[in-house]
């Protein structure tokens, strides 16, 4: 018979302990497992985003929301960064700002967007960012790609010129209506988002014809067909709704 004596389970590793930090100059608490950008958000301290949407996952794929973290020499993207205790955060400063300006212009250099004649224009989140960073023109040469309009679709078009891969389409499709119609392809800026294998979108079979996709696109890449030039107004009050509803009917096990 082993005289050995069982292991004691650790009780110090709880993923919900709470930590305390500062973001610029201003001490706050959070939990391990909530990013930056969560905590500044809950501190009213602004951190501009483009990718990310409340009740979807966390890509980090526009890079805009990058913050300064003293005694690191990257600048590290608030959605997907988690704090540290004592843990020294900068959103503002002159370093982060030009640098989120060099990474809008680039955005705009990548696709075709011409905002006069865009079904989204002034309710549009790329163009609100610009107005917000004062970015008034472009540095840098402008790429013009060819990319097509799949209008095949009875209700919805995509134009993949305004597209500026954030990725939303692919999540909430995935996460909210469970459909996974949307995917990427490529890599880099000749990435593109696709239904069914880079099929036609009227011709998809998984596609449920729900529209969330249309609703959360910042920019006026997906949109409602018979809407003009900027008439495309985005409704995104049901995610937060769902959420809420969705975690009412869990069962215990899925908590």
């Amino acid at each position: 018979m082993s005289n050995q004596q069982p292991k004691k389970l650790r009780t110090d590793l709880n993923p919900s302990r709470l930590l305390t930090f500062k973001i610029n100059d201003q001490d706050v608490s959070a939990r391990e497992d909530e990013s930056i950008l969560a905590i500044a958000r809950q501190n009213d301290i602004t951190i501009p985003t483009l990718c990310h949407l409340d009740g979807l996952s966390e890509r980090g794929a526009c890079r805009i929301c990058i913050v300064e973290i003293k005694g690191s020499v990257k600048l590290l993207p608030a959605c997907v960064t988690l704090p540290r205790q004592d843990m020294e955060v900068i959103t503002h400063s002159e370093r982060v700002i030009c640098y989120r300006k060099k990474i809008l212009e680039l955005i705009f250099t990548e696709r075709n967007h011409v905002c006069s004649v865009c079904v989204s224009n002034g309710h549009c989140e790329l163009q609100n960012l610009a107005v917000e960073l004062g970015v008034s023109h472009v540095r840098y040469n402008y790429l013009y790609p060819r990319h097509g309009v799949d209008a095949s679709h009875s209700r919805f078009s995509v134009d993949h010129n305004r597209c500026v891969l954030c990725l939303r389409c692919v999540r909430v499709c995935d996460e909210i209506e469970g459909a996974h119609t949307w995917d990427l392809m490529g890599r880099g800026i000749t990435s593109r988002v696709i239904t069914d294998l880079n099929q036609p979108w009227g011709t998809s079979e998984t596609c449920t014809g729900c529209g969330k996709c249309v609703q959360v696109c910042p920019t006026g890449a997906l949109s409602e067909k018979g809407k003009s030039v900027a008439e495309m107004i985005k409704r995104r009050q049901f995610l937060p709704y769902l959420q809420m509803m969705r975690g009412r009917h869990e069962e215990p096990w899925q908590k």
